[in-house]
């Protein structure tokens, strides 16, 4: 095998602090190197340490607007369900439409509340209520087609009357402990 010959100009040599052992091998870094290059690598470390507990701040700092996102919501909700339970229970609004809006606020809160007992009359009252029309297309209905759905939702309404009114009052007070609930917790 051919000898390599390693030809480096002086000032090169100094800095690299080429050393050419009698064996043939060299090693070309010098202290001043190796300290900078080390110095670098903790710079280029600690930069993407604080980098990364910028990020970690910014998730925490996510999360907690979510969470305060949510809590406000639920508490709209909260508010609405006890003003619609408030007027199902003093007979101020019609007892379907009640029961349709409060399954709907409390599906928002959490789906899970509807399976309760006293509020499964509401799945059922949507179930049955489900054909009906609502809203603009309720509107377009001609008189004579409006008139047999207002006997449709009578009829459901006068069926599940007793049990609407019971899920009404056993909504409000959910929404009382709902609210003493969060006054304990933030006075805390």
């Amino acid at each position: 095998m051919d000898a390599v010959t390693l030809r480096v100009a002086p000032k090169w040599q100094q800095l690299l602090a080429i050393h050419i052992s009698p064996e043939g091998g060299f090693s070309f870094m010098s202290l001043s190197l190796a300290a900078g290059l080390s110095a670098l690598a903790i710079l280029i470390i600690v930069s993407l340490a604080a980098y990364a507990w910028r990020l970690w701040r910014e998730v925490e700092r996510r999360k907690a607007f979510r969470a305060a996102e949510i809590a406000r919501a639920n508490q709209n909700c909260i508010d609405s369900l006890s003003a619609l339970s408030q007027a199902m229970v003093e007979r101020q609004v019609d007892m379907i439409e009640g029961a349709l809006r409060c399954k709907v606020l409390l599906d928002i809160i959490d789906n899970r509340l509807v399976e309760r007992d006293a509020w499964r009359v509401l799945g059922e009252v949507q179930s049955e209520a489900e054909s009906l029309h609502t809203h603009q297309a309720r509107r377009e209905l001609s008189p004579r087609e409006r008139h047999r759905e207002d006997l449709v939702r009578e009829e459901i309404a006068q069926r599940h009357d007793g049990r609407l009114h019971l899920a009404a009052i056993e909504i409000q007070a959910f929404c009382q402990d709902w609210t003493q609930a969060i006054s304990a917790s933030s006075r805390k």
